[in-house]
């Protein structure tokens, strides 16, 4: 079973992807949306968001990441694409799925779903513009307020030159409150037509290896994308192909790996934000998630953090650019040491 990594704005960026694909069983990432308007990014706009394209495109893991473009003009979004597509990364996806108001507002995400027509020119636009050896994808959700042109959007995908269709099993409107409507990515995937039969991806509510197995099984996907999934137990990706899970004595030393390079990246005043909203996810899996979770609410000093993690943490590390040492059996490659805290 092939397993994506998704793409989620203002949590799953280039920090998590590379502590989560660290622990194996990831296939491929999306990254978070490169917004298009009405300009020709510079290449430092893509590598911003994608760091991973400074390394051929690839998390420290060897772990490929598809760069995600989000727009609504299509020789606009065919221009960057061409630009993103020369910086060598794994693809470029497309982005017809944020349910964020202010991205539907400037006509960007999910709205573009009451536009079938809008998305084909997008997608042809974006499918001429790249090399013919440049995989282009996208990921949908069933609609926009509702789900009665799902099929036509898809259809206007495929036909339209994508390799591949993510399907998100809800619409806008649904937000992300379960369930995640997996009969109707049944559905999508089946109208497509026997000359356009691109593989579908479904994606929304996989939280387990059952989840995972019951999905697949309504779908008939061979390919799942998780999400918040993934976030809150880093070894679902493993467990799901049958190689057990991640115990909480190997995320200590993720959570300092993150940790160093949110120092890195992260403003001094948000930094402590970014390690608790992860514990709010891992709380559900780990129950010494939520121990640290309760020790670190109240803190927003990197300091008092550092000094946790320090405590905490299995991992050996120094800032002089010494060995960073993993528990056995989890898959680390060194960390680029952040700014001190």
């Amino acid at each position: 079973m092939t397993l994506l990594l998704a793409p989620m704005e203002g949590l799953l960026d280039a920090t998590l992807r590379d502590v989560l694909t660290r622990t194996g069983g990831i296939d491929r990432c999306v990254s978070e949306f490169i917004r298009i308007t009405d300009t020709l990014l510079p290449e430092r706009a893509f590598v911003r968001v994608v760091p991973e394209l400074l390394h051929g495109g690839y998390t420290r893991a060897g772990v490929p990441v598809r760069a995600q473009l989000l727009g609504s003009d299509p020789a606009c979004l065919a221009e960057n694409a061409a630009r993103l597509a020369s910086l060598g990364g794994h693809g470029v996806d497309l982005n017809f799925g944020c349910p964020a108001k202010t991205v539907n507002q400037s006509r960007g995400g999910a709205v573009l779903l009451d536009e079938p027509e809008l998305i084909g020119r997008i997608v042809a636009a974006v499918r001429r513009a790249v090399p013919s050896h440049t995989p282009v994808s996208a990921k949908m959700r069933l609609g926009f307020n509702d789900d009665r042109r799902a099929e036509e959007c898809a259809q206007a995908i495929a036909e339209a030159g994508a390799n591949e269709l993510v399907v998100h099993g809800r619409t806008r409107a649904h937000g992300y409150r379960p369930p995640a409507y997996w009969e109707r990515i049944a559905q999508v995937r089946e109208s497509l037509p026997p000359g356009r039969r691109i593989p579908v991806i479904a994606n929304g509510e996989i939280w387990s290896v059952a989840d995972a197995e019951r999905c697949r099984e309504v779908t008939g996907c061979e390919a799942l994308m998780i999400g918040r999934g993934m976030v809150t137990d880093p070894g679902l990706a493993l467990a799901i192909k049958g190689q057990g899970g991640v115990p909480w004595s190997q995320i200590l030393p993720l959570l300092w790996v993150f940790w160093q390079q949110v120092c890195g990246r992260v403003e001094r005043r948000h930094r402590a934000g970014r390690l608790k909203q992860w514990l709010n996810y891992l709380r559900h899996r780990y129950p010494e998630a939520q121990s640290a979770f309760d020790d670190l609410r109240l803190s927003n000093e990197p300091a008092h953090i550092e000094a946790w993690l320090t405590a905490h943490a299995t991992a050996v590390d120094t800032r002089d650019g010494g060995p960073w040492l993993a528990p056995a059996g989890i898959s680390v490659l060194p960390a680029e040491m952040g700014q001190p805290c």
